[in-house]
């Protein structure tokens, strides 16, 4: 009853980190959930003000692109290298079996607000696609997607399907340097081309309408 009754007042919208929050409590107190942990990254856009929030925990994130540049791009959260913060539950009496786990709250997620413009790129991603293609990569695919013309709501499911499939050709391949493998470098690790792993993208294109 509270959310329907402050629904009705105008103006008033939930903040992605108030949903994370509240979705986070939920699961906590689903008795059917007994364990289980995940990255998030929730984003809402407000079409009367043209406002982008957003509240991101883990390594899934979005960027933000404008003419062809990458004017934000969400930075990605660990414990340590490839190790996420995660949203987690931890099964009745865990004791001491899972002393060591990493427990993170929503309370640790970032959270980012800007106003966008018409012809704003919003692309959301799961770390598969982040740590095999690189932002400049990302660009690219949609200006040419762009050029290629169609109709822009087929476009934008164009960029998305584009992103996804050059993804899953760099994670086969290990001739090509990563991002995830300079990442890996850069902890005086070693890895080599790219990273496989599940790939999900989303694309939004801005319009101002009058």
């Amino acid at each position: 009853m509270d959310y329907e009754e402050r629904e009705q007042i105008e103006g008033w919208e939930m903040t992605p980190f108030e949903c994370l929050d509240l979705a986070y409590g939920g699961v906590l107190r689903e008795k059917y959930v007994q364990a289980g942990s995940s990255t998030a990254c929730i984003i809402s856009l407000n079409a009367s003000s043209g406002v982008l929030r957003s509240a991101n925990l883990g390594d899934s994130g979005y960027s933000i692109i404008r003419s062809t540049s990458v004017i934000h791009r969400q930075r990605a959260q660990t414990h340590f290298f490839n190790c996420p913060k995660q949203l987690t539950k931890l099964p009745a009496n865990a004791g001491r079996k899972f002393a060591r786990a990493c427990v993170d709250s929503p309370g640790e997620a970032d959270t980012y607000e800007t106003k966008l413009r018409d012809g704003d790129i919003v692309v959301a991603y799961t770390d598969g696609f982040s740590d095999n293609v690189f932002p400049s990569e990302m660009v690219t695919i949609c200006s040419l997607v762009a050029r290629a013309g169609g109709a822009e709501d087929q476009q934008v499911q164009n960029m998305a399907d584009r992103m996804v499939e050059y993804a899953r050709q760099c994670m086969k391949d290990k001739t090509r340097v990563s991002p995830f493998e300079r990442d890996a470098s850069r902890q005086g690790m070693y890895f080599r081309g790219g990273k496989p792993d599940d790939v999900t993208v989303i694309v939004g294109l801005i319009r101002e309408t009058s």
